[in-house]
């Protein structure tokens, strides 16, 4: 019977693959004598990757998915963050991270948003069918009409949905990109609706 990898190599392997595509845009500002230690480098690498992949994800996600400690996790996100390698915004009971300069404030929100189920299901739902109301929202996603209207009215006040004439995406050009382009961060049903995306670009090309 073959032994299992420990939590260390598991860890080791996680952070290695990570750091690769964090080392593959080098920042200026990074180094210092602290940063002479292999592990602190690799390990704030291998965050700087995880972000790259995983735009807008909150500090617990990190840790857990970087197989992390809790101080340890805290200690090198404020030392990217002091360096101006991440930025970070409030966004409800989260803090969200992202690499720095990458997004603007609105595709910012428009990712925290996307990493809620419920959220996300409501985004998606109306980018297939825009004229989706809101007890087809709660039937596509087996949820009350009452959790839709929730999460529609606080769509509605961060920017990211209309809900002058029935519901409307705001934007909905780059909430779509967004899903398409870090589906596989999100979830099954975003991966699905990725692989569906062709139907719902329009391109008309111009004379």
């Amino acid at each position: 019977m073959s032994e299992q990898p420990s939590v260390d190599e598991e860890k080791r392997t996680t952070l290695r693959r990570f750091a690769a595509l964090g080392t593959a845009t080098p920042l200026v500002g990074l180094g210092s004598r602290n940063d002479t230690d292999t592990g602190n480098s690799e390990t704030r690498a291998a965050i700087r990757g995880y972000l790259a992949t995983t735009p807008g994800a909150h500090f617990s996600k990190i840790r857990d998915d970087l197989k992390l400690g809790t101080g340890e996790t805290q200690h090198h996100l404020r030392r990217l963050v002091e360096a101006g390698a991440v930025e970070t915004r409030k966004d409800g009971d989260y803090r969200r991270y992202f690499t720095a300069g990458q997004f603007s404030d609105f595709e910012q929100v428009t990712l925290g948003y996307l990493r809620r189920e419920t959220a996300r299901g409501v985004l998606l739902a109306l980018i297939r069918d825009p004229t989706a109301t809101g007890s087809d929202i709660a039937r596509a996603l087996d949820v009350s009409r009452a959790t839709v209207s929730t999460t529609a009215k606080e769509l509605d006040a961060v920017g990211l949905l209309s809900r002058a004439d029935g519901y409307a995406v705001r934007n909905p050009e780059t909430v779509l990109t967004l899903l398409v382009r870090f589906a596989d961060s999100f979830g099954e049903d975003a991966v699905a609706f990725a692989s569906e995306a062709a139907d719902f670009i329009r391109f008309e090309p111009q004379s």
